[in-house]
C-alpha cells in the first residue's frame, strides 16, 4: 500500500515558541491514521502546515507526490479539511450553505446538487437541510461542516478533533461515518486527544509530545511493544511518597515486572507493566506483605494507548492535559499583569 501523505522533518515556530521540532510520520492511501496527544503537542499546527494554512519553516510536506509547499493549489484539490471550530453562517440553511461551498469548488451544479443530497442522506441531515444552521445542535453543526468538506470527494479528509463537544449519539453517528469513508477508499487524517476515539477508528498512529513524535505504529502493536499486561496497584487509600517509593523499590527487584511507574498526581498509585500468564497479583501481594506494607486497591487489565504515552514521557496524557492547562493559564495570567 502506498503512501499518499508523506511528512519529513517538519519544524515551525512562533516566536521564540517552537510549536514543532522535526515531526516526520506517513500515512497510507486509504487508512485512518490517528495524530494523539494532549492540548498544545503541536497536533494543530502540523495539520495547518499540510492543508497549507501555515507555512512551515522547514521540512517536507508531500500529498500524492505533490508538494504542499511549493504546490499548494493542486494540494487543496486532494484534501478536505474540517477544523475543530466550526464556522458557519447562522442565516443561511444547511443545503443553502452547502450550495454555496459547492460553488466556492467550482463543482458543476447538477453534480452539487446530487452531492449535497447524498451526504445529507448519509449524514442523517435531511431533516434539517432546510432549517437555518443558527438553530443546530454542536452536533448537527458538525456534521453539516463534515459534510462541507466532503463536497468535493477529496482524496484525503482531515479532521481536527472532530469528537470535541459531541455527545455520545453524535460521536458515534461520526465514527460510523469515517468508517464508511474508509473502506470508500478516502484516506483519513484526524488529531484527537480522546484515547478512545484514536483506539476506536485508526489503523495506525503517531502520538505527539511536546513538537515532537515520540511513538509511531498501530494500536496494538503499540501496545505489545510494552511486553505485558497492566497491574495498577495502590498502597494505602492515602499513601506517603516514602512508602510508594519502598514498595516501587522492593518491586522492582521482581522478574516478573518490566516497568514501574509512581503516578505523580495521586501519590500513591504504581502503575506496573508484567509478562503475560506470570500471576502478578498473588505476587505482589506476597511481596507487600513481605515488607509489611498494605494494599488499599490492585486490577489487572491489557495495556491501553494511555500506557503507551505513559511509558514514553513518564506521565499520562491527562496529565500532561493538566500541564498544558496550567502553563497557559500562567501565560494568560502573566500577560494580563503586564496590560
Amino acid at each position: 500500500m502506498s503512501n499518499v501523505i508523506n511528512i519529513q522533518n517538519l519544524q515551525k515556530s512562533y516566536g521564540n515558541v517552537k510549536a514543532l521540532k522535526n515531526i516526520s510520520f506517513s500515512v497510507k492511501n486509504g487508512e485512518i491514521f490517528g495524530l494523539l496527544g494532549p492540548n498544545g503537542a503541536g497536533k494543530t499546527t502540523t495539520i495547518r502546515c499540510l492543508t497549507t494554512l501555515a507555512q512551515p519553516d522547514s521540512g517536507e510536506i508531500m500529498i500524492d507526490g505533490i508538494s504542499a509547499i511549493t504546490q499548494p493549489k493542486q494540494v487543496r484539490q486532494k484534501l478536505g479539511y474540517v477544523a475543530q471550530e466550526v464556522a458557519i453562517d447562522k442565516i443561511l440553511t444547511g443545503r443553502e450553505l452547502l450550495q454555496l461551498q459547492a460553488s466556492l469548488y467550482h463543482l458543476p451544479s447538477s453534480f452539487a446538487k446530487k452531492r449535497i443530497e447524498q451526504l445529507l442522506a448519509v449524514l442523517g441531515l435531511q431533516e434539517y437541510g432546510d432549517r437555518q444552521t443558527g438553530t443546530y445542535s454542536g452536533g448537527i453543526r458538525k456534521r453539516l461542516d463534515l459534510a462541507a468538506g466532503l463536497l468535493h470527494q477529496p482524496q484525503v479528509l482531515v479532521l481536527d478533533e472532530p469528537s470535541v463537544g459531541l455527545d455520545i449519539e453524535s460521536r458515534m453517528i461520526v465514527w460510523d461515518f469515517l468508517r464508511q469513508l474508509k473502506l470508500a477508499g478516502t484516506t483519513v487524517l484526524i488529531t484527537s486527544h480522546y484515547l478512545e476515539e484514536i483506539d476506536a477508528l485508526c489503523d495506525r498512529l503517531a502520538i505527539i509530545d511536546q513538537g515532537e513524535v515520540i511513538a509511531e505504529g498501530s494500536p496494538s502493536n503499540l501496545k505489545d511493544r510494552l511486553g505485558g499486561d497492566r497491574v495498577t496497584l495502590k498502597i494505602k487509600e492515602f499513601a506517603t511518597s516514602e512508602e510508594a517509593q519502598s514498595a516501587k523499590e522492593k518491586l522492582s527487584q521482581l522478574s516478573f515486572v518490566e516497568n514501574i511507574i509512581i503516578n505523580e498526581v495521586q501519590g500513591n498509585c504504581l502503575n506496573l507493566i508484567v509478562t503475560p500468564n506470570s500471576n502478578p497479583i498473588s505476587k505482589i501481594e506476597q511481596t507487600l506483605t513481605e515488607i509489611n506494607l498494605p494494599m488499599f486497591s490492585i486490577s489487572q487489565s491489557r495495556p491501553s494507548l494511555d500506557d503507551v504515552y505513559l511509558a514514553a514521557t513518564g506521565k499520562t496524557l491527562l496529565d500532561a492535559e493538566i500541564e498544558a492547562s496550567t502553563k497557559r493559564d500562567l501565560k494568560a495570567e502573566k500577560k494580563q499583569a503586564m496590560k
